[in-house]
């Protein structure tokens, strides 16, 4: 595979890339920060926010269940309480497929 189709994983991701990622507002994630447990990201010495790549995934589950879903907040809260270890397995399958989308529509743009 050549070099520059190594996808690169990050150890932090700053706020404005993760509001950039999914789309959303600052304040949204903050929101979400206070709201959701499973949602902590690190603080820099300035008190700027560093998501970690479980953070991301971990918002990206959140903003499914939400968005996607219609789960409301407290719903969301108790779905994730009791069903984490599924609700991870299943954002695996979702992150997959979408890949594969983003694949077959690479090369049906190619043809």
């Amino acid at each position: 595979m050549p070099y520059k189709e190594h996808e690169i994983n990050k150890m932090y991701y700053t706020m404005g890339e993760v509001t950039a990622m999914f789309d959303v507002n600052a304040s949204l994630v903050r929101f979400y920060e206070k709201e959701f447990d499973v949602l902590q990201p690190k603080k820099n010495k300035k008190g700027n926010r560093l998501f970690t790549p479980e953070d991301v995934e971990n918002l990206k589950i959140i903003l499914n269940l939400i968005r996607d879903k219609g789960y409301t907040i407290p719903g969301a809260k108790e779905h994730l309480k009791s069903n984490m270890a599924s609700t991870k397995d299943s954002q695996k399958v979702i992150n997959s497929l979408e890949n594969l989308k983003k694949f077959l529509l690479e090369v049906r743009d190619q043809l």
